[in-house]
């Protein structure tokens, strides 16, 4: 169908009267008929809303421009292949719900004005139209990361206001949710970590979550290996050293661990030649990361900067990771080093 916005239609203003009379029509009629309004739930209320969007469009530049979408396209209602109205309700006595995905993948193409019809659905029934963006104060994640919708949201509440970024930027950027994990990073205090990652890092399913005793020997050691990268504070005598990596296992590789003091803190000591020299009394965590040193060097060589950065929480030089890592290890060790043995000969 083409558009008539191309010639005038483009009118926010004369947009914005139009749903001032269907909320106004749709709030008189649902003091009426409150029963019926109740039971208009999902589908039919946005069947409603069509009929009354097109009783009110009768003479406007918006008559026989009202399409409704089926299936799980986004917004519900397009007008004019310009507009759009989502439409969204709560059966409880507030004015809040989830909103659509941060992602937009399912957004109707050409679509650039949506705004949001909300109905609250519990006697008073009452129906209030505002723009899209002006409504949207957090993200939360159901599935995958979705707009918190709030009606009473106060001028410069918005998740938007709080990014620093327009809607309408953040929604044409090609990885918006990365820009809101940054801003909730950001955030984090100590000892937190985001539940939900990008796809870009994120290897855990929703449906899969496996207890450590489960893994196989090999994944036993790779998260050995990544944990000694990632959080050098497990070699150290930190009270909280295992936080960090526990929180990570179950948010970014779906692991849970409820052991891992168990597995970094085997007791006794050992002896490590190097060179032809030995190094007696050396402790257990001590040995076994010596022991693996060459296979942390391979997996830092490959894991992304930034990402290093990240979980490091330091700048490095480029080209620079192992000798940062090494630099890192050292100043933890020292705290567990009571045997006095040269840490920077064993490890660099």
């Amino acid at each position: 169908m083409k558009s008539l916005f191309s010639f005038h239609m483009q009118d926010d203003r004369a947009f914005e009267e139009l749903l001032a009379k269907v909320i106004d029509f749709m709030n008189q009629e649902a003091l009426k008929f409150p029963e019926m309004y109740t039971g208009l739930l999902g589908s039919k209320l946005e069947d409603k809303v069509v009929e009354v969007l097109q009783q009110c469009a009768v003479g406007t530049c918006f008559e026989d421009q009202i399409v409704k979408y089926s299936g799980q396209r986004f917004p519900d209602i397009v007008i004019g292949g310009y507009y759009g109205v989502e439409v969204k309700t709560t059966k409880a006595n507030h004015w809040k719900s989830t909103g659509s995905s941060v992602a937009e993948g399912t957004r109707v193409e050409n679509v650039e004005r949506i705004y949001l019809l909300f109905g609250k659905m519990c006697e008073p029934v009452c129906f209030v139209c505002k723009p899209y963006e002006e409504c949207l104060s957090e993200v939360v994640v159901t599935h995958s990361p979705r707009y918190l919708v709030d009606m009473n949201l106060p001028k410069g509440g918005t998740i938007f206001d709080k990014l620093g970024i327009p809607y309408d930027e953040l929604r044409c950027q090609p990885n918006p949710i990365r820009t809101i994990l940054d801003y909730y990073r950001s955030r984090l205090k100590e000892g937190e970590e985001l539940w939900w990652l990008d796809n870009d890092r994120s290897k855990v399913s929703n449906l899969v979550i496996r207890m450590w005793s489960s893994l196989s020997p090999q994944e036993k050691q790779r998260y050995q290996i990544k944990g000694f990268i990632f959080f050098p504070e497990l070699l150290s005598n930190r009270s909280d050293k295992f936080n960090r990596m526990a929180v990570w296992l179950a948010t970014q590789e779906g692991v849970v661990c409820p052991n891992l003091r168990d597995i970094f803190s085997a007791g006794g000591k050992e002896c490590i030649t190097k060179n032809g020299v030995c190094y007696p009394g050396v402790s257990k965590v001590i040995g076994k990361l010596y022991r693996e040193l060459s296979a942390i060097k391979k997996i830092i060589q490959q894991v992304d900067d930034a990402e290093l950065q990240e979980y490091w929480k330091c700048q490095f030089n480029i080209g620079k990771k192992w000798e940062t890592w090494c630099q890192l290890a050292i100043n933890n060790l020292e705290t567990i080093n009571t045997t006095g043995i040269p840490l920077k000969k064993l490890i660099c």
